[in-house]
């Protein structure tokens, strides 16, 4: 099984980037599934319902959010009925939406996407992730009752991606981070057979900073005074991401591949 997992999507030149490289990573490596992070799809901040209706029709599968989920409020009241479209697993019982579901491939494999968001530099008042993923993880066991099991880990501190995935190593087939926007170049296999990559990168225009139009940013670090909301940037974006490929038999992962296509960062 080969599962591509593509980094947070920034505003309309990611989405660009999604239509025009999508079907070429999917001719080059046949991906059983496709995950995107899409919290920064809709201008930056979250995604609409329509957005995601439109990203499902290039041909990915499933969406994770992040920190900016609740952002566009035209979505909050179709998260408990999109089961596509995922927020983190650690926000409070009761909260709209759910952060983890099961997809299952074309060929009747059963996959369990998880999505989490990290508390390290984060103010919201989240639930220990830790905590939150093993409880869950009684349930669903990887190479018996589930095919496989990936996590995005939607987090600041480095740190708390690399325990994370220590923490999971051989007990899912991968733990992959996003929110930083910025690719890592530490894809590997941990120890026990888990793929492991700090940040997946951002899918958005690198001529920018971590996807905003660059002037207002920059006025802000040099000054301190922010005026004006910052904008997406604008030109041609990088689809950044990783592929996965799994065990048929122990859910473990065989590989994890970065990839990289168009824009100034495209391989």
């Amino acid at each position: 099984m080969k599962i591509l997992m593509i980094g947070d999507i920034y505003g309309r030149t990611g989405r660009d980037a999604v239509e025009k490289h999508l079907p070429e990573l999917r001719r080059e490596h046949a991906p059983d599934l496709v995950i995107a992070n899409c919290d920064n799809a809709a201008h930056g901040a979250g995604v609409t319902l329509a957005l995601a209706k439109e990203l499902y029709g290039l041909g990915i599968d499933l969406l994770t959010g992040g920190d900016h989920v609740w952002a566009q409020r035209d979505l909050l009241p179709h998260l408990d009925r999109e089961p596509f479209v995922l927020r983190p697993l650690n926000f409070p019982d009761g909260t709209p939406g759910r952060g983890a579901h099961i997809v299952k491939t074309k060929d009747g494999k059963d996959v369990l996407v998880m999505h989490a968001l990290g508390r390290v530099f984060d103010d919201q008042l989240t639930d220990n992730p830790f905590h939150v993923i093993d409880k869950l993880l009684q349930k669903y066991l990887l190479g018996k009752n589930m095919a496989a099991i990936v996590l995005d880990f939607h987090a600041e501190a480095t740190s708390e991606k690399n325990a994370m995935g220590l923490f999971l190593d051989g007990r899912i087939s991968a733990v992959v981070g996003t929110h930083t926007h910025i690719p890592t170049a530490d894809a590997h296999i941990l120890k026990k057979g888990t793929a492991f990559m700090t940040d997946l990168g951002m899918t958005g225009d690198y001529d920018s900073i971590i996807g905003a139009d660059k002037d207002v940013p920059l006025n802000f670090f040099k000054t301190g005074l922010k005026f004006e909301r910052f904008k997406p940037a604008e030109g041609e974006a990088t689809l950044c991401g990783a592929v996965i490929e799994i065990d048929d038999k122990t859910g473990l992962a065989k590989t994890i591949t970065p990839v990289r296509k168009g824009g100034i960062l495209g391989l």
